[in-house]
């Protein structure tokens, strides 16, 4: 299987990482026992936004790649036969002979754009589709599954919701059969973190500063504590589950940045906490903080920590929790997509 990565940032070099470590445990013995056999990809193509691109047909080396990462542009990755530099994106697409583009370039909310135009070229040059860019799904789905599925490939997306932690996997598959009639959880980390330091007594400038310096929240915060980087994972949710198109107005979006330590207290007195909680059923979906019990599964989830319970019919409900984003977190969701497909082919 030959891949074709484009974003090299935290999320792309995490993936690479897995897949050097991988490949460095050459024993099967030593390899996780659920992982394939056979299971040994070429990494062909790797394109970034302002850090050139490679392309070798015969695989790029992960170590030297991460090599050249760290050094700050791919320019410093050594002379090899074969080796291409600096092509633009789309004709890398187009030349490269991938089998799988994956996507992980930053998320776009409100175009999607440039990810869903490679998404476009990967399609027509036979590739199949593994995306951790939310951009594309929450605006294109339908769209981009209808292509998918004229030219017979797969569209996979595990990473845009929950990292690797399998919230999609949980509903499209574990519980098929079963009819969702919601969808419900804490879908940022950040926000979550912030709220969880401000029960300590932290005030939310100062929980927003610790979780900037531990590298939770961006420099501009303002997707995740105003609510629209969980509005975007609702958009996928509803997309994915519900076989609903929403876009961002459609849905009541708040974040956090106006609750105070007097409200958390209040809440606290009254055996409930704070959370950031997206809602997403066939109808609709918000992003809203709220006030649940502490008998709530959902409420014991602390931290960065993410979570997502689903409402059905045969099961009742099913919450899931784990890890939402993180450098190995997600560059693990490109995986275990990759292995789906490994499986399949």
């Amino acid at each position: 299987m030959k891949l074709a990565l484009i974003g090299f940032g935290t999320v792309g070099q995490g993936f690479v990482e897995i897949l050097r470590d991988l490949a460095r445990r050459g024993d099967p013995a030593d390899r996780p026992s659920n992982l394939p056999a056979d299971f040994a990809p070429q990494l062909v193509a790797v394109a970034t936004r302002s850090r050139g691109s490679l392309y070798a047909p015969d695989g790029l080396d992960f170590d030297a790649l991460l090599t050249a990462s760290a050094a700050g542009h791919l320019d410093h990755y050594p002379d090899a036969p074969g080796v291409r530099r600096n092509l633009p994106t789309l004709d890398l697409i187009r030349r490269c002979g991938a089998d799988v583009l994956l996507e992980a370039a930053p998320t776009d909310l409100q175009t999607a754009q440039p990810a869903l135009d490679h998404c476009y070229a990967a399609l027509d040059s036979g590739m199949h589709l593994v995306l951790a860019n939310k951009g594309p799904i929450a605006l294109a789905y339908n769209d981009l599954r209808q292509r998918a599925a004229q030219a017979g490939k797969r569209l996979l997306f595990e990473g845009t919701v929950m990292a690797g932690t399998p919230s999609l996997r949980l509903a499209l598959q574990a519980l098929a059969g079963c009819t969702i009639s919601e969808a419900r959880g804490i879908i940022n980390g950040t926000t979550n973190y912030i709220l969880t330091q401000m029960e300590s007594g932290m005030s939310y400038a100062n929980a927003l500063a610790q979780a900037q310096a531990l590298g939770y929240a961006e420099a501009d915060p303002t997707a995740d504590v105003d609510g629209w980087d969980a509005a975007g994972k609702a958009l996928i949710l509803a997309a994915a589950v519900f076989n609903r198109q929403f876009t961002l107005a459609d849905f009541d979006v708040q974040g956090i940045s106006t609750i105070t330590l007097e409200e958390v207290e209040s809440a606290r007195a009254a055996g409930e906490r704070w959370k950031l909680i997206a809602r997403v059923t066939a109808d609709g979906g918000s992003i809203q903080p709220v006030r649940i019990p502490i008998s709530h599964p959902l409420a014991g989830v602390s931290g960065g920590t993410n979570a997502i319970t689903y409402t059905t019919d045969l099961m009742g409900e099913i919450t899931l929790v784990g890890s939402g984003a993180g450098r190995i977190q997600t560059g693990f969701a490109l995986l275990s997509d990759v292995l789906d497909l490994h499986r399949c082919l």
